[in-house]
């Protein structure tokens, strides 16, 4: 059977030889390429496909002869809806908002996550914003990871949106982060530039050991050195996905709480910290309609503040 919609009913799949190897997920997209694959993943994550009766991972290697049944699940909504979810506004005008955005807020839908986003919450704060992006991603311009808090522009209208999107595309817009890394990160100031790539073993990760990649660059400057610990403030040229992360990580000083990109998972006789040490200190752009600097900060959250407040300077 080779047709798979949505609303569909449960399907079975035997598999052959010419599957063996592959990871489930890839093989049910060869065999759905209209669907995507990250809706496959989230089929099988939410237990929508069964490997010989068994719930299995995306990465689980297919053999001839599994049989693989698969009940097709409905898609996400195609406009993002409001929901009443509190807001911090750094700054705010006619064109744009600065939003406080917390760690382990999503800014939009994907990937399986639809309600609980900053979108969400925008909707319901605001009666216009830019829709540029698309129904799913109204009034934004760029993004932070999931779990890295601080400072991100919303557009409130398409010319506002437009201009800003040019300023982050011609690289006008400074921004600054704050960091804590592993290690005695020497000397005081410097510039990391290397291209960064989507890691072919790990597709969750992103690489700066490459040749090829996009073309990055991150400065840092040592605010204050911790015994095991350096405190940076850290200027990126270019926005790359974990480009900071990615970055530091490649220079053999991981962020404090990265596990992905092989920070150890606790530091003695100090408490775990349940997300990477990464904010969105502030951020410079122009006023979209008077060109004017407009300069956002956004301090540093009262978790990440606390465990820095822990270690014992040097």
């Amino acid at each position: 059977m080779t047709q798979c919609g949505y609303g569909s009913p449960r399907l079975r799949i035997e598999l052959n030889q010419q599957d063996a190897g592959k990871r489930l997920d890839h093989a049910l997209h060869e065999r759905f390429p209209h669907i995507s694959r990250a809706r496959v993943q989230a089929w099988i994550k939410n237990g929508r496909v069964l490997v010989n009766s068994l719930p299995q991972r995306a990465s689980y290697t297919v053999r001839p002869g599994d049989t693989i049944d698969v009940d097709p699940a409905d898609p996400a909504p195609l406009h993002a809806t409001p929901e009443q979810i509190p807001l911090t506004i750094l700054y705010e005008d006619t064109d744009v908002v600065a939003i406080d955005k917390p760690a382990g807020m999503v800014v939009h839908s994907g990937a399986g996550v639809n309600s609980g986003t900053l979108v969400n919450a925008l909707l319901h704060r605001f009666s216009s914003l830019s829709r540029a992006a698309g129904d799913l991603r109204p009034g934004i311009v760029h993004r932070l990871d999931r779990y890295t808090s601080g400072v991100l522009l919303v557009a409130k209208n398409d010319a506002a949106h437009q201009r800003l999107a040019e300023q982050f595309a011609s690289r006008q817009v400074e921004k600054t982060y704050l960091s804590l890394v592993h290690g005695s990160v020497k000397p005081d100031l410097g510039r990391i530039e290397k291209p960064i790539a989507r890691d072919p073993k790990q597709r969750t990760r992103m690489t700066a050991r490459l040749a090829h990649g996009r073309a990055a660059w991150s400065e840092y400057r040592v605010l204050q050195r911790f015994t095991g610990c350096t405190f940076l403030e850290v200027r990126i040229g270019t926005g790359r996905t974990h480009q900071i992360r990615v970055h530091l990580a490649s220079i053999g000083h991981p962020i404090v709480g990265d596990r992905l990109y092989g920070a150890p998972s606790k530091i003695a006789g100090q408490p775990t910290l349940p997300r990477y040490f990464l904010h969105a200190h502030s951020i410079r752009f122009q006023q979209p309609s008077t060109g004017s600097a407009v300069i956002v900060e956004s301090p540093l959250p009262p978790d990440l503040k606390a465990w820095l407040n822990q270690l014992a300077p040097i």
